[in-house]
C-alpha cells in the first residue's frame, strides 16, 4: 500500500493538558449549546399540552436509534482516521473519510423509510391515547424522514474533530443549534406570519438547524481541512475500510441502540403508572443532557488524541490524556448531581409542570441523579476502550447496565406498585457499570501499553 508521509499533527506534540483543553472545550461548549436546543424543543412543546410533551418523550427511542447509528459510525470513522494520521498514512485517511460519508448516506435512506412507514405503529404500541399518537407520529416522521442533515452533520463535524479542528466543529454545531432555537417558537406558535404548526413545528425547526449545520461543516472541511481529501469519485463502498469502521463503531451503535431499547422499556413500565410519569422521564432526559453533553464533548476531544498517540506509539501521552479526562468528567458530574439534588423543582418548572408532575418529578430527579457520581468514569472508560481498539468491552458494559440490570430491576420494583422505587434502578445499574468499567479499562490499558512497547522496539 502506498504511504505518504504526513507532518506531525498537534495531537502528537502539544502538552497533554493544553491539547485536551484545546480539543475538548470547544466540543463541550458546542454540546452544551446542543443540549440547550434539545431542551428548548421540549420547553416550547410543553406549552402546547402535557400530552404533547409525552408524545415527544415517547419519540425519544426512535431519535436515540438514529443518533446511535450516526454517532457509532462517526466513532469508527474518527478512530480509524485519527489512528491513520498518527501512522502517517494519507491513503487510509482519505479512504476512511470518503467511505464514511458513503455509509452515512446509506444510513439516512434506511431511517427515511422508517420515518415514512413505521412511526405510526411505533406509537400505537405504547399508548392508545389518540392525541399522543398523532402528535408523536407527526414529530417522528419529520425528524427521521428529513434526517439527512443530521447524518451529514455527524460525518463532516467528526472529520474536523479527528484532525484537531474542534473549534470549527463547534462553530458548525452552534450554527445549527441557534437556528433551531430561533425557529422553534416561530414554527410552533405561528409567529412572524408563519402558520401555527404545533408539534410539527418543533420537528421542522430541528431538521432545518441540522441541515444548516451540515452545510457549514461541509464548507469548513473543503476550505479549512487540508489533511482530509474528499473526492466524489472516492465516495463509495470500500469493504475493508467499512469493516474497520464498524469494527470500532458497531459496538457503539449497539450500545446506544440498547439505550433506545431501555428508553422504550422504561416508557412502557412508567406509562402503566400514568402518562405524567412518562412525561417526567422525558423531562429528566432533556435535563440530564446538560450534565452528560459536556462529557460527550470531552470524549469527542479525547478520542482523537488517544487514537493518534496510540497509533504513534506514545504511551505516556495516552496515559496522561486518560487520567485528565476521567478527573474532568467526574468533577462535571459531581456539579450536575448537586444541581439536581438542590433544585429539582426549579428544573421541572421549565416544563410548565403541574402539581402532580412536581410531586412525581422532584423525588425522581433526586433519586436518578445519584448515578451521576459514577457515570463520568464509565463514559470516559468506554470511549478509551473504543479509541484503542477494544470496543467489545464497552458493549459488554452497556448491555449489562441497561438490559441485564436496569430494565429487569425497574420492572421488579414496579411490581411493588410504588413509582418512587422504580427510579432506584438507575443508580443500581450505574454501580454495576462502574465496577465493570474499572476492570475493562485496566485490561485495555495493559493491552495498549504492550502493543505500543512492541512497536517502539520494532522502530528502534
Amino acid at each position: 500500500m502506498n504511504e505518504t508521509v504526513l507532518k506531525e499533527n498537534k495531537m502528537g506534540v502539544l502538552p497533554v493538558g493544553k491539547l485536551l483543553a484545546n480539543m475538548a472545550i470547544p466540543m463541550m461548549i458546542s454540546m452544551l449549546v446542543q443540549a440547550f436546543y434539545n431542551i428548548v424543543d421540549s420547553i416550547f412543546v410543553s406549552r402546547i399540552s402535557e400530552n404533547a410533551l409525552t408524545a415527544v418523550s415517547l419519540a425519544f427511542p426512535l431519535q436515540s436509534l438514529l443518533i446511535a447509528v450516526g454517532a457509532g459510525t462517526a466513532v469508527g470513522m474518527n478512530a480509524l482516521l485519527s489512528r491513520s494520521l498518527g501512522e502517517k498514512r494519507q491513503d487510509l485517511v482519505d479512504r476512511a473519510a470518503n467511505t464514511g460519508l458513503f455509509l452515512f448516506l446509506c444510513s439516512y435512506v434506511v431511517f427515511a423509510l422508517i420515518g415514512l412507514f413505521l412511526t405510526g405503529p411505533f406509537f400505537r404500541m405504547q399508548t392508545n391515547v389518540a392525541e399522543i399518537v398523532d402528535y408523536g407520529t407527526d414529530y417522528a416522521t419529520i425528524c427521521l424522514g428529513l434526517s439527512v442533515g443530521l447524518f451529514c452533520q455527524f460525518c463532516f463535524e467528526r472529520l474536523l474533530q479527528s484532525t484537531g479542528r474542534t473549534s470549527l466543529a463547534m462553530l458548525a454545531q452552534i450554527i445549527g443549534a441557534v437556528t433551531n432555537i430561533i425557529l422553534d417558537p416561530i414554527f410552533i406558535f405561528g409567529l412572524l406570519g408563519m402558520p401555527r404548526m404545533g408539534v410539527k413545528g418543533a420537528a421542522v425547526a430541528t431538521v432545518t438547524g441540522q441541515m444548516l449545520s451540515a452545510v457549514a461543516a461541509i464548507l469548513m472541511n473543503l476550505k479549512k481541512n487540508p489533511e482530509v481529501h474528499l473526492r466524489l469519485r472516492l465516495i463509495r463502498f470500500d469493504r475493508k475500510i467499512a469493516l474497520e469502521i464498524y469494527r470500532v463503531g458497531l459496538p457503539s451503535i449497539i450500545m446506544q441502540s440498547i439505550g433506545s431499547v431501555m428508553t422504550f422499556g422504561m416508557n412502557k413500565i412508567l406509562i402503566a403508572f400514568s402518562t405524567t410519569a412518562t412525561a417526567v422521564f422525558g423531562a429528566y432526559f432533556k435535563l440530564h443532557s446538560f450534565v452528560f453533553m459536556p462529557i460527550f464533548g470531552l470524549n469527542n476531544g479525547m478520542v482523537p488524541i488517544i487514537a493518534y498517540n496510540y497509533g504513534a506509539a506514545k504511551p505516556d501521552r495516552v496515559k496522561r490524556t486518560v487520567r485528565l479526562a476521567i478527573c474532568t468528567a467526574m468533577c462535571v458530574m459531581c456539579a450536575g448531581w448537586l444541581v439536581f439534588e438542590l433544585a429539582p423543582g426549579l428544573l421541572l418548572s421549565l416544563f410548565d409542570a403541574s402539581e402532580h408532575m412536581l410531586a412525581i418529578g422532584i423525588p425522581a430527579l433526586r433519586t436518578i441523579s445519584f448515578h451521576f457520581l459514577f457515570a463520568g468514569f464509565c463514559i470516559v472508560s468506554g470511549s478509551v476502550c473504543q479509541a484503542i481498539g477494544n470496543p467489545v468491552y464497552s458493549l459488554i458494559t452497556s448491555v449489562c447496565r441497561q438490559l441485564v440490570v436496569l430494565l429487569p430491576v425497574a420492572w421488579l420494583l414496579a411490581q411493588t406498585g410504588r413509582l418512587e422505587l422504580v427510579w432506584l434502578s438507575f443508580p443500581i445499574a450505574e454501580i454495576v457499570s462502574f465496577l465493570l468499567s474499572a476492570v475493562f479499562l485496566r485490561k485495555s490499558m495493559a493491552m495498549a501499553n504492550a502493543s505500543m512497547a512492541a512497536r517502539q522496539e520494532a522502530q528502534a
